[in-house]
């Protein structure tokens, strides 16, 4: 049974590096390669030219919902996938959470500081190596995409209570019924 558990953490674990991994592809670089030189260039010019990091966050969006009501107002292709996107490619983050937690203890409010945090982190390091620019609903959306993941999952995991109860309530009773068949305490009940 611990090799099982040890075997499902370890693939868990696999599971979660490679979705970060794609995270970090679909967010940072938006499908393309990007070379370490490129890069680096990127970095050393903004890190030694601050205005370049000043022109990159004024360009940002600082005001909560601004870009999601534009994109809603003009609903193409490109703007609902980003919205879509934006809160999808999270849902996976918080399950991720609660199942590498201990004991799948993580809590809602752990969950929001985390994805919050690493979406931060992804909008900044966006404008750092200046390959997009800072959006505050990049966060709320990805945000929300985490806190869907552990809801999905706690959700789950109370269907799976419950249903599992209901499995075994019906065999004690169908149990009990055969007992009183075999002790001729009377007919079995029909539904």
């Amino acid at each position: 049974m611990k090799k099982t558990k040890l075997m499902n953490r370890i693939i868990v674990l696999a599971l979660f590096v490679f979705y970060m991994y794609a995270l970090l592809r679909i967010i940072l670089f938006k499908f393309r390669w990007r070379d370490m030189n490129f890069l680096m260039y990127q970095l050393q010019r903004n890190l030694g030219n601050p205005d370049n990091l000043m022109y990159q966050l004024q360009r940002g969006n600082f005001i909560p919902f601004k870009t999601m009501f534009i994109n809603i107002q003009s609903l193409s292709w490109h703007d609902l996938s980003n919205l879509v996107g934006n809160i999808a490619l999270f849902i996976p983050f918080g399950m991720f959470l609660v199942l590498l937690s201990k004991n799948k203890g993580m809590s809602f409010i752990g969950v929001l500081a985390r994805s919050l945090s690493l979406s931060l982190c992804l909008e900044c390091l966006q404008v750092v190596f200046s390959i997009g620019i800072f959006d505050v609903d990049d966060l709320i959306l990805n945000t929300s995409g985490g806190l869907l993941g552990y809801c999905a999952f706690k959700l789950y995991g109370k269907f799976i209570v419950i249903t599992s109860s209901i499995v075994q309530d019906r065999d004690i009773v169908e149990n009990q019924e055969f007992k009183n068949i075999e002790e001729g305490e009377g007919e079995p009940y029909h539904k």
